[in-house]
């Protein structure tokens, strides 16, 4: 069993337990819920997607009184929980992967910095539970990747710099500014990215988590979510490889060595 399978099994387990309480019913390992709650609130990579009253319910005690006076009919309470749960058991067993998901993560192991694909893990995990939180991650990413390839390359920047800035230094420094180019089509397409990085960086200004908000705040919804990661994972992806392939073609060449 994998360790998603495992981790699936038990969320799902939970949630059987709660919609028997929520109904009036007794599950026969209803004992368990408190210690399945507290695995799971310790995983990471489960805890942000997990319904908001199973972290605000230490036992089944507490959530009878919740769930009792949210709905008065069994119905309503059964589907009211499975729709809570259904984030996180679609991610757990696969059904909430974008199809350039895994693509992106194995680009980004290129890097060989845990905590870019821990940023990329936390964005995809968080797009449909978590939407201010992901899209907040997903400008993270690519502000992590740009400094990344400063880095590499030894190009100077101030730990201020936000990401137009990072971006455009590196567009610079591997041959992706709009301007390097005389070829309309990618003028045309360079410049195009460039826009998504900079509506990125709006988009997480405005939706997303990192600022506090006002009682009129816009929220985000899921789409803008997923808008917001997969427009990240894709632009981190391209700098990612283009800067390997940059970086490989500006390598000396080894005349005259024995093989």
């Amino acid at each position: 069993m994998t360790l998603d399978q495992e981790q699936a099994d038990q969320v799902a387990l939970l949630q059987d337990i709660m919609v028997a309480r929520a109904v009036g019913e007794s599950h026969p390992q209803g004992y368990r819920y408190e210690d399945l709650r507290r695995r799971l609130l310790q995983d990471p990579a489960v805890e942000p997607l997990l319904p908001a009253f199973v972290r605000a319910s230490r036992n089944l005690a507490q959530f009878w009184p919740f769930i009792r006076d949210k709905f008065p009919a069994y119905k309503q309470r059964r589907e009211f929980i499975w729709d809570e749960f259904r984030p996180v058991l679609d991610r757990l067993e696969g059904q909430s992967k974008e199809p350039t998901d895994d693509r992106v993560t194995g680009v980004l192991e290129k890097l060989d910095e845990a905590h870019v694909r821990r940023i990329w893990e936390r964005a995809i995990d968080r797009r449909e539970a978590d939407p201010e939180g992901a899209i907040t991650a997903a400008r993270t990413l690519l502000e992590s990747v740009c400094k990344h390839i400063l880095d590499d390359a030894k190009v100077t920047y101030a730990e201020k710099d936000d990401l137009p800035k990072l971006y455009g230094l590196v567009a610079r420094e591997i041959h992706l500014a709009p301007g390097q180019h005389d070829e309309p089509i990618f003028k045309q397409i360079l410049g195009g990215c460039h826009a998504v990085v900079e509506g990125l960086g709006s988009m997480r200004n405005k939706l997303g988590d990192a600022h506090g908000k006002g009682k009129k705040a816009v929220r985000p919804a899921a789409r803008h979510a997923a808008l917001a990661v997969n427009l990240a994972g894709a632009m981190a992806m391209f700098l990612v490889e283009t800067w390997a392939s940059w970086r490989e073609a500006r390598q000396p060449t080894r005349c005259g060595q024995k093989g």
